[in-house]
């Protein structure tokens, strides 16, 4: 059985890191294991009860929720805007963690990594992402983390993915996310 892991980015820029990130992920995934990035958190209208509506939920929305209901695990990838979240990261936990009590993260395993300028690596934007996840219903690895400061020297002329040493650690990170994905599929 193949583990489906969904990667959501909180960065909507097309040279993100946060992306790179998300794209070196995909080029790690361990056999028995596919991380999908996700494409379209820009088209996802900001989160509103009155036009999510059963039958009427609008085009982005739904693809977004039927993705992530097909996933057996998260890893999100989240940049720090203003000391916190970006909210394009934060509206797609939102539509996820709805319907209330029946939302796609349904105890579904989460991990949230990131790169950012500063000297953390966007801690505080990663704490408040794993603390919007967990009360959206997924089972958040709060030990499961990889937080990479100074991307923009870090990453102004190596990929994520040709930097060995994040190599190693998003690799290890994707193999926890899988290991806890494929014991929650196999439940």
């Amino acid at each position: 059985m193949s583990v489906r892991i969904l990667a959501l980015v909180g960065s909507l820029r097309a040279g993100s890191h946060n992306r790179q990130l998300a794209e070196a992920a995909v080029k790690f995934a361990p056999e028995g294991a596919s991380v999908e990035l996700y494409e379209g958190l820009a088209e996802i209208p900001f989160y509103n009860e009155d036009i999510d509506v059963e039958g009427s939920v609008p085009a982005p929305a739904a693809k977004l929720r039927e993705a992530a209901q097909a996933a057996d695990g998260f890893l999100l990838f989240s940049p720090e805007y203003n000391g916190t979240i970006p909210a394009v990261l934060k509206n797609a936990i939102d539509w996820l963690s709805r319907p209330y009590g029946a939302g796609a993260f349904g105890g579904k395993p989460a991990a949230v990594v990131g790169t950012a300028f500063g000297q953390f690596g966007g801690v505080w934007a990663q704490d408040e992402t794993r603390k919007a996840l967990g009360i959206a219903g997924a089972t958040v690895l709060e030990d499961v983390k990889l937080s990479i400061p100074g991307s923009v020297v870090r990453f102004a002329e190596t990929h994520p993915a040709d930097d060995a040493e994040v190599a190693a650690q998003l690799t290890e990170v994707i193999a926890r996310v899988h290991g806890h994905a494929g014991e929650t599929a196999a439940a």
